[in-house]
């Protein structure tokens, strides 16, 4: 038996705005996160493979749409040959649910990010917040933007 509660019906109706917002842009070859210009012979939104970034500390913020409105998360992380080695990340936390699930994001997820090459990143679900993970991935890809050009 399954019981139903405004924040799940929320989280569900939130869930299909997001899905079917993403199936109308499927045949546009374009993604909504990615504003990089491609190099020739390169599809539109997506990076060539093994692409070189510049050391140094880069931030973003990254939003997102939770059943509690809009949030979001500013990331700020440090690339040294290619590889991720220090990041912070501060929530917007506009509401209770949104302070906790992010400060659940933020406490698990050096472990997923650091040490790791930035363009194998592609953070999912942390903690069991996957609306963080998209403003993470938001703001992660203006990095990638911003450490290679």
């Amino acid at each position: 038996m399954q019981v139903r509660t405004r924040q799940n019906v929320a989280a569900t109706l939130a869930g299909m705005v997001v899905v079917g917002g993403l199936a109308g842009c499927a045949g546009s070859g374009s993604t909504t996160t990615s504003s990089e210009s491609p190099s020739p012979g390169t599809p539109t939104g997506q990076r060539a493979a093994g692409a070189d970034y510049k050391d140094g500390q880069y931030t973003a913020e990254g939003s997102y749409l939770s059943p509690g409105g809009p949030e979001s998360v500013t990331v700020t992380l440090t690339v040294e040959d290619n590889t991720v080695t220090d990041l912070q990340v501060t929530g917007s936390g506009g509401t209770p649910n949104a302070k906790k699930y992010q400060g659940e994001f933020i406490e698990n997820i050096d472990e997923i990010v650091v040490g790791k090459n930035i363009d194998e990143l592609d953070v999912s679900r942390v903690a069991g917040s996957s609306l963080t993970s998209g403003g993470f991935n938001q703001a992660l890809e203006q990095i990638r933007d911003d450490a290679s050009s």
